[in-house]
């Protein structure tokens, strides 16, 4: 596997490289680090990845379409496809699309849910409506996902207005790195709110592939 560039993830996903695997994984490019971290250390050579670009994430009515081009793509060579792909801001289109191709997709709203377990999320959910969250790859891509998008390079001014009803920053960590709690913490002040750490790991994610 070649050397993994979060701004091509970001701009053009990742390629499937060789159909090895019985299963193959159709993922969000956000999230294809830490697929590759749970196949390595798991040794789950029976699955693959290709990874649709991450910054679909700011278009979620141009998903379900994305995903229905991959899965017609590669269905001829995989026993299974499955999506990692949560609703992810399709409003349920991406999910009853993935049922009418007799394909399975991770549950949840969104990967900061299935982050921190699905069951988990949707109890802190009652109280933390006015959290915003990053992941370890928003992190590494915070200008990219939420800086440019919103203008706030253009028009800093305008932080307040977008971030007056939000409490606190929570960093949902995958994995235990300093140097990206650190990035977390200038995003936080950057944003002009609290910050607060969470180890999640994978969560639901591990879960889901084990079962593959």
């Amino acid at each position: 596997m070649s050397e993994i560039d979060d701004d091509r993830l970001t701009k053009h996903g990742l390629a499937l490289e060789r159909a090895n695997g019985r299963i193959l994984l159709i993922a969000c490019g956000a999230l294809a680090r830490e697929i590759l971290d749970l196949k390595a250390m798991n040794g789950w050579t029976h699955l693959d990845l290709t990874c649709l670009p991450a910054k679909l994430h700011l278009y979620p009515e141009k998903i379900t379409d994305e995903v229905r081009k991959a899965v017609a793509r590669h269905r001829d060579d995989y026993d299974r496809i499955f999506v990692v792909y949560a609703d992810c801001g399709t409003g349920g289109l991406l999910q009853a699309a993935c049922a009418q191709m007799d394909v399975e997709m991770i549950a949840g709203p969104h990967c900061y849910s299935f982050f921190e377990g699905n069951d988990r999320f949707a109890t802190l959910a009652e109280t933390e409506i006015t959290t915003f969250y990053l992941t370890d790859f928003l992190v590494r891509q915070f200008d990219a996902f939420i800086i440019k998008p919103m203008g706030l390079d253009r028009h800093p001014e305008l932080r307040d207005m977008y971030f007056a009803n939000y409490e606190k920053l929570v960093y949902q960590a995958q994995t235990d790195d300093p140097e990206l709690t650190r990035k977390a913490q200038a995003c936080a002040e950057r944003l002009g709110l609290p910050f607060e750490r969470r180890l999640t790991g994978y969560g639901d994610l591990e879960a889901t592939m084990k079962r593959l």
